[in-house]
């Protein structure tokens, strides 16, 4: 298993010795030294961000901007040891985890992903972002129709990535742990001239281990690089390319089966996976940027993003639960086997003009994103095709020979989507305490879909989708900064549902939300909380018209309402806390026999209520800090109505410093609780959590 990881390791060691000896040669009298272990407002001034672009593309004050944004910092990322975007659910009020690699965002599941601001996720639909890559994990809350286009009303998750940068920094890090985990990476950038007006970056990532649940082991591989150009004063071009691999066996990795009131009807190590199932990504992209300062009121940016991936998935899916012995207990399952091929390839080009005219920021741009999907899925059926059944209690694994199941064509289809939006934004300084947003957005999308099993031919669609926003903020005093802000969002139609045949073309799904909240700062600013509350409206949802089942209908309509709050604290010179809490109440206001991903009136994976909390204590004698973190999330339903059971798990970490080396531990699930994180069916079950693990890093800077 570990092969690839140790091929790797090397390659690390490699790396380290050519940095080293770059570094010395280039920088003889940049040496960097490790810095003494700051205490002092640690969570305002390190988990904290004063400003972000993602709001407004343009660099914005948090403080002012009238809609909720909420950014993961890499001190917080790095503290917490997170290593894949599911380490951090808790640091976001209002996110929970839907599917191992999709979330509920304010109600409504989400799988919009953004890099840099610009969409094309190499990790596809399956596979779980990995963290090596990335500086922040930003989010935007609500509908962001009005600067993104197109995406789901609970809001879209931005990940900024590392770029190279003016000082050298070069860290080598191992980390060790339970169920036989191992990593290795090597990160080294800084200048490439003696005037750092050319930069470089390099990182290697490599890991492998075990996993609680049967026949599961899991590998990534992640190469980045990055090149920056201060071609003069007024223009600088970044180019990145990264490489990810990742491969589980015993996977596709589902849930495990459980009763109505939600307990497991199998050990949280069953998996209804074969050790020979996998599942597999292969994903490259490469990223360019051209900023350009045109005076010293005008400035543009131009940006590309072109990715291609391929999801390889071989694996067993529950279909049927079974009573073997008519004791009135659940204890078998019935299998099909599945045989799936995904590849995507896609290109972002985006280009904005800034202008600061006055007490305006005005913003014009405009995005085109090319996608082209293809899916391609081979199924053997029950035992009819050979593959045998499981039991929940006594599983046994190896009955069947894979090669001797008679596989049939499920699908075989194309989807060719065209997406091409034009914005305009005004950010207005009204007075020295107020401040207006307005933007407006247009977007023409075209999408082709092609099923080749079929003789009916390419279907196609193409439509408009027209999208705002409207919000202020308003500074009272040093504590309290109030907001207000309405802003819309669309989803279009599948191409497969927009044929005259089924009743189409039908208007894109609509989404608009009303927020208010206030920002505010006590004690001397060694306080930060946040609130907000929001009522999002979901409509022009598809369903079976009541009159003809051969038809379809837009009359559904979903509310989502709640309340979120953020806290910051540094209680002590040191002493730091950071807390969220999100309620959240989402149910079906319309529909015709129900609405796909709920029960009745309620939705499946949208906890009430979740808190999320990390505390930090740091002894600056012995340059050490010991952490807690904990995370609840309250009860649940999945799409058939059962229980999912609330929960709360603790984490520990200790991290101390000595000369040039950094060395942690982290504890994850410290009491080692069996819990689900979600549910998805009955057949399929709930999502199970992680049970302890125990890590252990040193990291080197040099």
């Amino acid at each position: 298993m570990f092969k690839k990881t140790f091929l790797m390791m090397q390659a690390c060691g490699a790396v380290t010795f050519s940095c080293i000896a770059f570094a010395e040669a280039s920088a003889d009298d940049n040496t960097i030294e490790l810095q003494a272990l700051e205490v002092q407002g640690r969570a305002l001034s390190y988990y904290k961000e004063d400003e972000t672009n993602l709001v407004t593309k343009t660099n914005t004050s948090i403080d002012n901007t009238p809609q909720s944004v909420q950014v993961v910092t890499k001190t917080l990322i790095e503290d917490q040891a997170a290593r894949q975007i599911t380490d951090l659910y808790r640091s976001i009020s209002g996110l929970s985890q839907y599917q191992p690699a999709t979330v509920t965002l304010r109600g409504f599941m989400q799988d919009e992903i953004l890099y840099d601001g610009l969409k094309g996720d190499p990790f596809g639909d399956f596979s779980i972002p990995q963290l090596f890559t990335i500086e922040q994990v930003q989010v935007l809350k609500g509908p962001s129709g009005a600067v993104y286009g197109a995406g789901e009303p609970g809001g879209v998750i931005n990940y900024v990535t590392k770029k190279p940068t003016y000082e050298q920094q070069n860290t080598l890090q191992v980390t060790a742990g339970n169920k036989d985990f191992l990593s290795s990476s090597i990160e080294s950038s800084g200048p490439a001239n003696e005037a750092a007006s050319q930069r470089y970056r390099v990182g290697i990532y490599s890991d492998g281990q075990d996993s609680y649940r049967n026949n599961v082991e899991e590998e990534n591989q992640i190469i980045d690089l990055g090149y920056a150009w201060d071609i003069d004063q007024d223009n600088t071009l970044t180019v990145q390319y990264t490489d990810i691999h990742q491969y589980l066996s015993g996977a596709r990795l589902r849930g495990i089966p459980t009763d109505d009131d939600g307990n497991f009807l199998a050990d949280t190590s069953w998996n209804n996976n074969e050790k020979s199932d996998y599942q597999e990504l292969d994903a490259q992209v490469f990223q360019a940027r051209l900023d350009h300062s045109i005076n010293d009121w005008f400035e543009s940016n131009v940006a590309l993003r072109y990715f291609e991936n391929t999801e390889n998935q071989k694996y067993h899916e529950v279909v049927g639960l079974l009573d073997s012995d008519s004791d009135g207990v659940i204890d078998t399952t019935q299998r099909q086997y599945r045989d799936q091929v995904r590849s995507r390839k896609g290109i972002t080009l985006a280009g904005n003009l800034i202008a600061e005219l006055g007490d305006h920021t005005v913003l014009l741009g405009s995005d085109y994103f090319h996608e082209k999907n293809s899916f391609l899925y081979y199924r053997a059926s029950k035992t009819a095709d050979g593959v045998s059944n499981l039991s929940l209690t006594d599983p046994v694994y190896g009955q069947d020979n894979v090669s001797d199941y008679t596989m049939n064509l499920k699908t075989d289809e194309t989807t060719t989507s065209d997406r091409l939006g034009v914005y305009a934004q005004d950010q207005w300084q009204i007075t020295d305490k107020l401040n207006l947003l307005s933007g407006i957005r247009i977007d023409r999308y075209e999408e082709s879909y092609q099923d080749h099993m079929s003789s009916e031919g390419e279907k196609q669609y193409n439509d408009t989708g027209y999208t705002a926003r409207f919000g202020g903020s308003y500074q009272l005093n040093d504590t309290w900064k109030p907001y207000a802000s309405v802003s819309t969002g669309f989803v279009p139609q599948d191409a497969a549902d927009q044929q005259s045949s089924v009743g189409g073309p039908f208007d894109p799904e609509a989404s608009h939300q009303v927020e208010v909240g206030v920002r505010s700062y006590w004690l001397n600013n060694k306080l930060n909380v946040n609130l907000a509350a929001y009522r999002i409206i979901r409509e022009n949802i598809l369903q079976e018209d009541p009159n003809d089942s051969d038809m379809l209908v837009a009359i559904g309509k979903v509310r989502s309402k709640g309340v979120e709050l953020d806290v910051m604290a540094d209680i002590t010179p040191r002493w730091v806390a950071n807390v969220s809490y999100a309620y959240n109440d989402t149910v079906v206001k319309e529909a015709n026999d129900g609405i796909q991903y709920a029960d009745g009136d309620r939705f499946a994976n949208t906890p009430y209520h979740q808190l999320g909390a990390w505390t930090r204590y740091d002894f600056p004698s012995l340059a050490s800090s010991i952490a807690l973190g904990s995370d609840y999330v309250s009860g649940q339903i999945n799409r058939q109505g059962q229980k999912v059971k609330p929960y709360t798990v603790y984490d520990l970490s200790w991290q101390t410093h000595w000369q040039d080396w950094k060395f942690q531990v982290n504890v994850k699930n410290l009491f080692d609780k069996e819990y689900a994180v979600s549910g998805f069916t009955d057949k399929i079950g709930s999502f199970v959590g992680e049970r302890r693990r125990v890590y252990l890093s040193a990291a080197y800077q040099f």
